[in-house]
Formats: structure tokens, C-alpha cells, sequence
């Protein structure tokens, strides 16, 4: 990948990041971020949803009127293509499979299957919580509400199958590697490592020196996107309307 500024940036946990409700003090892992890269991230962008397939960087974005589908090129971040969801709608999470990709809107009750060759909805089924994150391991979609519990769900028709509580309120966008599940807490500057098995927090990473300092007036621009890099340890990193975003991994 050629990207525009290489770095490495060890940031502390001590450093202003605001703790998310529930996030355990003791008993977890504490991260570090380590810049490796960034790249142009479209400051417009509300990020909702953000997810490495294949060549492809996908990313689902919010706010009535504005949300979309978009997939994007991974080393420039520039749109290739991009969908709209109906001006009424909220779009939040997206998640991306061999066959279809999964896009959940906020309070308007579905969840759309869109064909990954067009990104045409295939179907529209009901959602029975708010809709934040998605995102999805060999057996399961997983779908985060804003509240600490995680949903399993069946990938084919989306019923759910089991619940775990995190005892983390505020679980937002998700990325799903390995035996990790990693999640945004809304309106903090921490990603925190979840058990998919018992729902318990095994990490927590802090990533608050990661805000760009244009956006720390606007309430609204929260750290909100993380994509895993394919075959790596690696992850991408953004916000909602950050002009920016990194290239990074946890270090003890």
C-alpha cells in the first residue's frame, strides 16, 4: 500500500481519552496505538460503518438525506461508487460477506441486503433493536443497539440467535477478527476487545490522541470506524467527519 505519511506515534493511556460507561479499570488489557500511515478521508463522511473486502474499502455513512453506501479505493480513500439510502432513512453499520453485504439504518426498522456486484437491495427485513454496528465471524452476523449487549444473528435470515452482555454501554460500530470483537464506544476515544463467546471485555485500546484537531469542536465527529487489514495485525481507523484516516496497531 502507498500511503502519505509514514510514522509511528506509541500513544499512552494516559492519555484524554473520557472512559466509556462500564469500561472495566482493572482486569483487561490496556493498549496502545501505533500510527503506521494515513491517508484522505472524505470530511463530509458520517461515518457509520467501515470494513477492508478484497480491494475494496467499504464504508456506510449516516444522517437523513445523507446516508450512503460507498465503496472506496483503500490507499486514497477516493469513492468508486456509492448507493443512497431513501432521504428519510438513518444508515449506520455495514458488513461485508462472500455473497452480500448487510446495511443497518438506526430507527427506521430494516436492515437491507444489498448484491455486492451492484449494491442493489436484494431485500429489506425487518430489525427488531436500533440498528449501530455489524459486522460478521464464519458463523454469525453480530449487531450492536447502543447498549452494552451484542446480538448474534443468523447470517442468511438475520433472526437472532443468542445475546452476550459486555456490561459496556454505548457499543457502536464493530469489526469482527478472529477471536476478537472490536468496538467503537460512542462518544469516547476507546475501541475495546470483546469474548465473542461470553461477551467479556479482554482489552481496551485508547485512541484519543488519533482526533484531528479540526475536529474537536464539533460534538458530532467521534472516533467511529475500524476495518481490519486482511492478513495483518493491522487495522484502518477513522471518525465521523475526520479528514483523515490511520493506519494503525495495538501495542501492549
Amino acid at each position: 500500500m502507498r500511503w502519505l505519511l509514514a510514522l509511528v506515534l506509541v500513544v499512552g493511556l494516559t492519555g484524554c481519552a473520557s472512559s466509556g460507561p462500564g469500561v472495566p479499570d482493572g482486569g483487561v488489557a490496556r493498549l496502545t496505538v501505533q500510527v503506521l500511515g494515513t491517508m484522505p478521508h472524505d470530511p463530509a463522511a458520517f461515518t457509520q460503518g467501515f470494513e477492508i473486502d478484497g480491494a475494496s474499502l467499504w464504508e456506510g455513512t449516516g444522517l437523513r438525506g445523507r446516508s450512503q453506501l460507498r465503496e472506496t479505493d483503500p490507499t486514497t480513500g477516493a469513492v468508486r461508487r456509492a448507493v443512497d439510502l431513501p432521504p428519510g432513512q438513518f444508515g449506520e453499520g455495514i458488513t461485508v460477506t462472500p455473497d452480500r453485504i448487510w446495511q443497518l439504518t438506526w430507527q427506521d426498522g430494516v436492515v437491507y441486503e444489498r448484491d455486492p456486484a451492484t449494491l442493489a437491495v436484494r431485500r429489506t427485513l425487518p430489525l427488531d433493536r436500533e440498528g449501530w454496528g455489524i459486522c460478521d465471524t464464519p458463523t454469525d452476523l453480530v449487531t450492536s443497539d447502543g447498549s452494552s449487549t451484542l446480538v448474534f444473528r443468523d447470517p442468511v435470515t438475520f433472526a437472532p440467535r443468542r445475546t452476550v452482555d459486555t456490561g459496556v454501554t454505548r457499543l457502536n460500530e464493530l469489526e469482527c477478527t478472529g477471536n476478537t470483537i472490536w468496538a467503537n464506544v460512542w462518544q469516547t476515544d476507546e475501541i475495546v476487545g470483546i469474548d465473542p463467546a461470553t461477551g467479556r471485555v479482554t482489552s481496551v485500546v485508547d485512541a484519543s490522541a488519533l482526533r484531528p484537531a479540526e475536529t474537536r469542536g464539533d460534538p458530532d465527529a467521534v472516533l467511529n470506524g475500524i476495518a481490519a487489514i486482511p492478513g495483518t495485525d493491522e487495522f484502518l481507523v477513522t471518525g465521523k467527519r475526520w479528514p483523515v484516516t490511520y493506519k494503525v496497531a495495538f501495542a501492549s
